[in-house]
């Protein structure tokens, strides 16, 4: 197919994937790496739709591909081969200055261990996002006050990680993860450094949000958290193995 024809089929692809409300897209998505002499397949031709304001939990074993296929989907690492859109755009051919602008402005990431600065107070900690997309200070205090407030910490903006609970800490990492309005939401094992009691006022959270509109995208081995969502997609060795509606669907 000539080139002209192939950028016309992409885009039109493109805006069908925009008119569904897919803001997620992978086709025949392989990851491959060098081991010596040996090739070991992570991914293994993953096809999956996550469309806008679904809520979706990704399980898997150890060594399922469950955290490479995260990786990719939030442009932290580029596939071997297959095509990735998020939100109508082929993210798989990007390079890495593109990669890390998509991640800044269409991916909120909230970690098992927040990834907090430590000297920082929780409103500064918000700002951060914004700071490396060149966002006014005015503009930058005033959305991450909405975003702490958003996740129940107006009262807390000015306190430092070492002065808030866990739970609290993980609040501010959802707030800054919220505060560029991105396309989703990805949380990595979100819970993990939590107990339970704080662990299920955190999926509680998450739940406000997804009704607010936001798309949730949680990666988990825990099958109480995966509950939480209302489709579970699992992964077995580098396949998606099962795709199911949950009963809070």
């Amino acid at each position: 197919m000539p080139v002209q024809e192939q950028e016309l089929e992409s885009q039109s692809f493109r805006q069908d994937l925009i008119d569904t409300g897919v803001v997620i897209q992978t086709e025949d998505l392989w990851k491959t790496y060098e081991m010596g002499t040996e090739q070991l397949h992570a991914l293994r031709g993953v096809n999956m739709q996550i469309r806008k304001g679904e809520y979706v939990a990704i399980m898997g074993p150890s060594g399922s591909g469950k955290s490479t296929l995260m990786n990719l989907i939030g442009c932290l690492d580029s596939p071997t081969k297959g095509n990735y859109w998020l939100a109508g755009r082929l993210v798989s051919q990007l390079n890495d200055d593109e990669l890390a602008y998509i991640r800044n402005k269409e991916i909120g990431f909230v970690f098992q261990t927040f990834n907090l600065l430590a000297r920082a107070t929780a409103l500064h900690n918000v700002e951060l996002p914004m700071i490396y997309n060149g966002t006014s200070a005015a503009e930058r205090i005033e959305r991450a006050k909405n975003a702490l407030k958003q996740v129940d910490l107006a009262d807390r903006m000015m306190h430092k990680p070492n002065e808030l609970s866990g739970g609290q800490r993980q609040r501010v990492a959802i707030a800054r993860a919220l505060v560029n309005n991105p396309a989703i939401l990805l949380a990595d094992e979100p819970t993990g450094n939590l107990d339970s009691a704080t662990g299920e006022e955190i999926m509680s959270l998450f739940a406000r949000l997804h009704r607010g509109g936001n798309t949730i995208i949680l990666v988990t081995h825990e099958q109480d958290i995966a509950a939480h969502a209302h489709r579970v997609i699992r992964v077995r060795d580098g396949k998606i193995e099962k795709d199911e509606s949950t009963a809070r669907a």
